[in-house]
């Protein structure tokens, strides 16, 4: 038995959705994924090239000011310097692999709210807005999201509002994975650690799967990589 925690499983699972070769991108306050592209690299993906949104290429190691993976370390010990603008034209150019976006809420037919919680022009929440989400969910090959929270009022019906739609790949939380499909949100894998039944539960519409599958749990190597690359845990900072 190996003994891990929620954070170790996420950050491993979004690791083995990266594959060799492909060009990866994320941005500011995305230390999972930052700590799960360091992660790919090490053990099954040495040629992943990894962007970033100070513009940073390959970046060597995770250091401690890295704590936003927006800081000027990602650049200087990078291999190279892209800048954010060259990544927007990378992506409509169908170059860009992946790339790690965020939302705060998400409905079945895969549209994406970072605008507002509530009506438009009264809202409860007035959200950060879509950034570079509204560009390049549409356009990289796979977009990815990830959430550290997973209840009904992130997982809806219908979205308040519709930030960007459509073109996601996966989005993964601290109970499942979801895979868009034929044009909706269908569950791929539930972790370990829960129930289908929960995972309804914390979801605000009926689920839709083929099978049920669970998601692979961290191996001990991957354990051990995680302990030597990210010593500052960063892949926790959002729980």
């Amino acid at each position: 038995m190996v003994n891990y925690r929620i954070s170790d499983l996420m950050t491993c699972a979004i690791a083995d959705m990266l594959e060799d070769g492909e060009t990866v991108f994320h941005g500011v306050s995305s230390q999972m994924p930052m700590v799960a592209m360091h992660l790919a690299r090490k053990l099954h993906a040495p040629n992943l090239v990894h962007l970033n949104i100070p513009g940073g290429v390959n970046p060597g190691t995770v250091k401690q000011s890295s704590y936003s993976s927006a800081g000027a370390d990602l650049v200087e010990a990078g291999e190279s310097y892209f800048p954010l603008d060259q990544i927007f034209d990378l992506s409509m150019r169908g170059k860009l692999d992946v790339a790690f976006l965020g939302g705060v809420q998400f409905d079945v037919n895969g549209n994406v709210n970072a605008s507002v919680i509530g009506d438009y022009h009264k809202p409860k929440v007035r959200l950060p807005g879509g950034a570079g989400s509204a560009v390049l969910i549409p356009t990289a090959k796979k977009a990815i999201i990830w959430r550290t929270k997973h209840d009904p009022r992130t997982f809806v019906e219908k979205v308040n509002f519709v930030t960007t739609r459509g073109n996601l790949w996966k989005i993964i939380t601290p109970l499942c994975v979801f895979v868009f499909k034929n044009g909706k949100l269908q569950l791929d894998s539930i972790h370990p650690h829960t129930t289908l039944e929960e995972v309804q539960a914390q979801t605000g519409f009926k689920l839709i799967y083929d099978e049920i599958r669970y998601t692979k749990e961290p191996t001990a190597r991957q354990l051990q990589t995680l302990r030597q690359i990210d010593p500052y845990d960063y892949r926790s900072t959002e729980f």
